[in-house]
C-alpha cells in the first residue's frame, strides 16, 4: 500500500472508529467520513435514552482500540451487577451474576443443588468454547473456508460447537427456565436457540461470565470518546459528510467523492457502512448462491416514568410462556409474538425507560406498522403491567415508538438493526467477506461482514479491516478482564503518531 494520500474510512459507527484507530496506530493518515452530525451509528444516547445497543461486553476490546494510538481508556465503565434480571411467566425471578460463586448461589436458591452443579460445568464449557474461538475463528481474517482447517476446528467440534446450542446447554441444565437464560442470546445473532450452532455459546459467555458494563454518561459516551481519541491522534473527522461514490480506475479506488462534491484522494478505503450501502458505493453485488438472510427486527418504546419498580434492574427480561413459539412466529411466520418476551432497560439515575420487543423484519412479515404500531404499544404496556410492573401501562409515558419501518427509513436493510442472521451459511468464512473480489484497496467493516453482530464483533471487524489495509496477518483477541474494578485502562503503544505525547483524559 502506498501512503501518500492515506486511507478514507466511511462510517463513524464503532466499526469505523475501531478501524480508524488501528490504522492510525499502524502509521496511516486517516480521514473519517460520517453522514450524521456525530459518531455512533447503532450506538447512541439521546435525551437520556440509549437509543441503540445497550449491552456492552468485552471492554478489553475498547481498551485495545484506544491503545492503538497510545492512550488509556478515558471512560469509566461500571460492571453491572446483576448483568440481567429475569422474570418468568410462572412468577419466578433470578438475577444473572457474572461471578462464579454468586451465580451458583443464585441457581441453587432458584432451582436446587443439581442445577447449581450443572451450572459449574456449563460455565467451564462456555469458557473453553471462547478460548478455542477467540483468536482463530472470531478474531481472524478468512480468505476461504479452507482457513477453518486448523487444529482448533477439531477442538471446537469436540466441544460440541457444531451441535445445537439449546441441546448442548440442556446437557448441563434441565430446568427449562435456566436453559432459556443461557440460550436466549442466540436471538442477538438472529437465530432460534434450537437452530443456533453450539459455537454461539460465546455470546452467553460474554454476557454471563465476562460481564456486562455501562459507561458513565450513557452508551453514547463510547463512540464519542473513540472519536475524540482518533482526532487527537491526527485523524481528520468530517461529520455531516456523506460519501456519494467511489472514483475507481480498473481495480483500484483512487478517491472518495462526497455529496457536497468534495474529492478525497486515497490509497485505500474502509467502508464501515451498512453492507448494502457498501455494495452500492462499490457498484458490486455479493456473489453468493443464495440470497442474504436477515435477523429479526425489534419494536422499541422509549419513554419516561416518574416512579420506580423494584422488579426492574438495569436490564430486565420478561419471558412469556410461549418461548419456543416466539421464534416460529417472528422468524418463520413473520407475525407478532402472541405471548411477548420483552427486554426492559432502565439506566440508573433517571426516569428514562426503554422496552424492546423482538419482531419480524420487513422481509419476513408484511405488517402495516403505521397502523399496527400504536395498538401494539398499548398491548406491550399492558403485558408488562400484568407481569409485575403494576401501573406501568398508566405511568409510563411513551415519547418515541420505533418499528421495523423506522429502522428501514434509517437505511437499515430489511428494517432490522441486527443485520444479517448468523446462519451456518453466513458464519465465519461463509459470511460476506471484508474484501471485495476485483477491487484491490477496499476493506469492509461492520456487522454485515466478519465476525458479525454486537459491540465486540464490530470492534473486531474494524481491527480486521485495518489489518487488511496494513497487511497484518495476526489479530489476536485479548483475554477478558479477571477483575471487577469499574475503571479499565489500556497500555500505551510506541507507534502513536499524534502531535506530542499522549495524555489520557480523565
Amino acid at each position: 500500500m502506498g501512503r501518500r494520500n492515506g486511507v478514507v474510512v466511511v462510517g463513524a459507527g464503532l466499526a469505523g472508529l475501531s478501524a480508524t484507530l488501528h490504522l492510525l496506530g499502524a502509521g496511516f493518515d486517516v480521514t473519517l467520513l460520517e453522514r450524521e452530525a456525530g459518531p455512533g451509528g447503532r450506538v447512541s444516547h439521546q435525551d437520556g435514552f440509549d437509543t441503540g445497543a445497550t449491552v456492552l461486553t468485552m471492554p478489553e476490546l475498547v481498551d485495545e482500540a484506544f491503545a492503538a494510538v497510545g492512550v488509556a481508556n478515558p471512560l469509566r465503565l461500571r460492571r453491572l451487577d446483576p448483568a440481567y434480571r429475569a422474570h418468568f411467566a410462572d412468577g419466578s425471578t433470578i438475577d444473572v451474576r457474572t461471578g462464579a460463586e454468586a451465580m451458583e448461589a443464585e441457581i441453587r436458591a432458584f432451582a436446587g443443588p443439581r442445577e447449581a452443579a450443572g451450572y459449574r460445568n456449563l460455565r467451564k464449557w462456555l469458557t473453553e468454547l471462547y478460548a478455542v474461538e477467540k483468536d482463530h475463528f472470531i478474531g481472524a481474517n478468512f480468505d476461504s473456508p479452507l482457513g477453518l482447517l486448523r487444529p482448533e476446528l477439531l477442538r471446537l467440534a469436540a466441544l460440541g460447537g457444531f451441535d445445537r446450542l439449546d441441546r448442548r446447554i440442556g446437557r448441563f441444565l434441565t430446568d427449562a427456565r435456566l436453559r432459556r437464560l443461557f440460550s436466549f442470546q442466540a436471538l442477538y445473532a438472529g437465530l432460534d436457540p434450537r437452530r443456533a450452532l453450539g459455537a454461539y455459546g460465546v455470546i452467553p459467555y460474554m454476557d454471563t461470565i465476562a460481564g456486562v458494563y455501562y459507561p458513565d454518561g450513557g452508551m453514547g459516551r463510547l463512540p464519542q470518546a473513540l472519536a475524540d481519541a482518533a482526532e487527537q491522534a491526527g485523524a481528520q473527522l468530517k461529520f455531516g459528510t456523506e460519501a456519494a461514490w467511489l472514483e475507481r480506475v480498473s481495480s483500484r479506488v483512487m478517491a472518495v467523492r462526497t455529496r457536497a462534491g468534495e474529492r478525497l484522494a486515497c490509497d485505500a478505503v474502509v467502508l464501515a457502512t451498512e453492507l448494502a450501502t457498501a455494495y452500492r458505493l462499490l457498484g458490486k453485488r455479493p456473489r453468493r448462491p443464495f440470497p442474504l438472510r436477515y435477523s429479526p427486527s425489534a419494536v422499541v418504546l422509549h419513554g419516561k416514568a416518574a416512579r420506580a419498580w423494584p422488579a426492574l434492574a438495569h436490564h430486565t427480561i420478561f419471558f412469556g410462556h410461549a418461548w419456543e413459539e416466539t421464534f416460529t412466529e417472528i422468524i418463520r411466520k413473520g407475525s407478532l409474538m402472541s405471548d411477548p418476551s420483552l427486554l426492559v432497560t432502565r439506566p440508573p439515575g433517571g426516569s428514562a425507560v426503554s422496552v424492546l420487543a423482538p419482531a419480524p423484519n420487513l422481509h419476513a412479515g408484511a405488517i402495516d406498522w403505521a397502523r399496527i404500531g400504536p395498538a401494539y404499544t398499548g398491548e406491550l404496556l399492558r403485558t408488562l403491567a400484568a407481569r409485575g410492573l403494576t401501573g406501568f401501562d398508566r405511568e409510563f409515558a411513551v415519547t418515541e415508538l420505533v418499528t421495523p419501518q423506522d429502522w428501514a427509513a434509517r437505511g437499515l436493510a430489511a428494517g432490522t438493526p441486527f443485520s444479517l442472521a448468523h446462519t451456518f451459511g453466513q458464519t465465519g468464512p461463509f459470511r460476506p467477506r471484508n474484501v471485495v473480489r476485483g477491487i484491490e484497496n477496499v476493506a469492509l467493516a461492520g456487522c454485515g461482514t466478519i465476525p458479525g453482530v454486537g459491540i465486540p464483533p464490530v470492534l473486531i471487524s474494524g481491527r480486521l479491516a485495518a489489518a487488511r489495509i496494513a497487511g497484518s496477518a495476526t489479530t489476536p483477541l485479548c483475554q477478558p478482564a479477571a477483575t471487577t474494578v469499574t475503571t479499565t485502562r489500556a497500555a500505551a503503544r510506541p507507534r502513536y503518531r499524534g502531535g506530542g505525547a499522549p495524555s489520557p483524559r480523565t
